[in-house]
């Protein structure tokens, strides 16, 4: 029962803050490592293959 009440202090008592959402938001989506053009385009027609692929797999 400890652990439970101990959990609850965690929060902050005013709620949520529109302001500290979207920056920490925007701290979030600097870590993230956005593909190149070419990776991207290469990536996708690799899935759009194989998709392609299954498709006719299961056709048959």
């Amino acid at each position: 029962m400890a652990k439970k009440d101990e959990a609850g202090t965690n929060q902050s008592p005013a709620g949520f803050n529109v302001v500290d959402f979207f920056k920490e938001t925007k701290e979030e989506l600097d870590k993230v490592v956005w593909p190149s053009r070419q990776q991207l385009f290469s990536e996708s027609a690799g899935v759009l293959l194989m998709i392609m692929l299954s498709a006719t797999l299961i056709y048959l």
